[in-house]
């Protein structure tokens, strides 16, 4: 172990290029940035280290494959390694980092495979650039706005298709990386929790059921821009004062559903733009975005229900217009069962030393969109307070250790020469 300990000390530390984990201001490696192209190329060479033939797709993808026979089904493993602003150095790095040790375990055990595996490095799977998350896997599943994409501008006025172009890639023409359903059997992703329930519960390892994809609210009050000095209290139409209110309500609502939910059901007001926003006017336009996130897609529906009423209520109260857009609605992911069941098994068959517990994740990954093709599994690994996008992101070598290990049991039971 003391080996292995070393080498996922040093791949965390060549993913993440640097020479200590320990960074003040964090990681940042947006998508389609040099930085990550870094990172990407770092990502081969420690695959090519370990045999595995390496190539990159028409999107950006990395593909590293230990391929035993081409005529044989493949096991897909993968995550990111792009970042947020300032971000941490586990989030989407250790995915990639303890599936390539899984590899290097079972190598060094010399087993026998029966399957080939493939580890997936996705690109700009993180929504920080651009505001739209998973690039790299939509593609991969053939899930490709061009139109929608080609008009998106980072904080720079850069579009998606400059620094597409600008890493190196043929906007024409990316698109083919689509991935054919043949190429993989099965996919596998790990990752840190990004939350506290597996430290606070002292878990080691969280085998995930379904993730929480959002619906999202714009909600904007039309009130009357007006001097602040002479326009009298009660001939006010402050579209700030009336939607307000919403904001607690929001926070409130949610907080007692949660009281009696069988799932839980997160609902954040996130984003405020308020016009013209000066000292010295009347607010006349408020908007507010509100993401509302659970697996239980009634239970989500029902509360973005509860929250257009109460934003037109608020509207009437205040002599204020009221608009409601949704601007995502989407059907959470249930991941596969017999998966499911079968990393229960082997987190068993590991022993007591690994202690583990079934969840839900509140978070995107790129294990989202596979799952809509292929039979997928997600298992988390204990983020240290719940702490994630943030420089003070860590999760003990030790989880990434287990995770490893139950990767590694996993593999040999579905691909080695006594598969079950």
């Amino acid at each position: 172990m003391a080996n292995l300990t070393k080498w996922l000390k040093q791949t965390l530390c060549l993913l993440n290029l640097t020479d200590s984990m320990k960074q003040p201001s964090g990681f940042t490696r947006l998508g389609f940035s040099k930085e990550e192209r870094l990172s990407h190329e770092a990502f081969r060479q420690i695959a090519s280290e370990l045999g595995l033939k390496t190539w990159e797709d028409e999107v950006g993808n990395q593909w590293a494959l230990w391929e035993v026979d081409p005529s044989a089904p493949t096991i897909g493993m993968g995550s990111h390694l792009d970042t947020v602003v300032e971000g941490g150095g586990y989030d989407g790095v250790a995915g990639i980092a303890c599936g390539l040790g899984a590899i290097r375990k079972l190598k060094r055990k010399n087993i026998k495979l029966q399957k080939n595996i493939a580890v997936i490095c996705f690109i700009s799977e993180e929504s920080a650039r651009f505001g739209i998350s998973t690039i790299g896997s939509k593609t991969f599943v053939g899930d490709v706005d061009k139109p929608t994409w080609e008009k998106v501008t980072d904080k720079d006025h850069v579009t998606i298709r400059q620094a597409m172009e600008a890493y190196g890639i043929n906007w024409n023409t990316f698109e083919k990386a689509y991935c054919e359903k043949s190429r993989l059997e099965s996919f596998l992703e790990l990752h840190i929790e990004q939350g506290s329930y597996l430290y606070n519960h002292q878990k080691d390892i969280g085998i995930v059921r379904g993730i929480a994809t959002p619906i999202r609210l714009q909600v904007t009050a039309y009130g009357q821009s007006n001097h602040t000095g002479t326009t009298h209290m009660g001939e006010r139409k402050d579209a700030f004062v009336a939607i307000s209110p919403l904001v607690d309500f929001v926070y409130k609502k949610a907080t007692e559903i949660n009281k009696t939910s069988a799932e839980p059901l997160m609902a954040t007001v996130s984003t405020v733009n308020i016009s013209p926003n000066m000292m010295n006017v009347i607010p006349g336009q408020v908007e507010l975005g509100i993401d509302i996130r659970s697996v239980d897609d009634e239970l989500k529906r029902q509360f973005a229900n509860t929250v257009i009423g109460h934003s037109k209520q608020l509207g009437k109260k205040y002599d204020v217009e009221v608009t409601v857009d949704v601007l995502v609605d989407e059907p959470s992911v249930m991941l596969d069962e017999t998966i499911r069941n079968k990393l229960v098994t082997t987190c068993e068959e590991l022993g007591t030393n690994i202690s583990y517990d079934t969840m839900n994740s509140g978070a995107g990954h790129d294990v989202m969109n596979i799952a809509k093709r292929w039979p997928s599994g997600l298992i988390f690994i204990p983020s240290v307070n719940g702490m994630s996008h943030h420089p003070d992101e860590f999760t003990p070598i030790h989880y990434l250790e287990i995770g490893v290990s139950v990767l590694a049991k996993y593999l040999e039971r579905e691909a080695g020469d006594t598969i079950q």
